[in-house]
């Protein structure tokens, strides 16, 4: 299957950086070819793979694995979490 989906992408805390310069909220819109993965866009977005600590599809939290193996669809909304410090 060939063509390209439009998701929403969600990056929270220092992770907002690796938006696109003038990016609000920490959303933004991804272009992505059909069969993509949320590896694909963490990739993209150069967001180092210890620093993808909880992602998540549609609010569904996702294990590492299925990281490079879940195919995102039209319309979702990716979520993506650094690791939470705190004390």
């Amino acid at each position: 299957m060939s063509g390209s989906i439009t998701i929403t992408l969600k990056l929270f805390a220092m992770l907002r950086d690796k938006l696109p310069p003038g990016t609000r909220a920490g959303t933004t819109e991804v272009e992505l070819d059909v069969g993509a993965t949320p590896q694909v866009v963490i990739e993209r977005f150069g967001i180092p793979r210890q620093m993808a600590h909880l992602v998540m599809i549609n609010g569904r939290h996702l294990l590492p694995a299925e990281h490079k193996t879940a195919e995102l669809q039209a319309g979702d909304t990716l979520a993506i979490f650094p690791p939470i410090a705190g004390g």
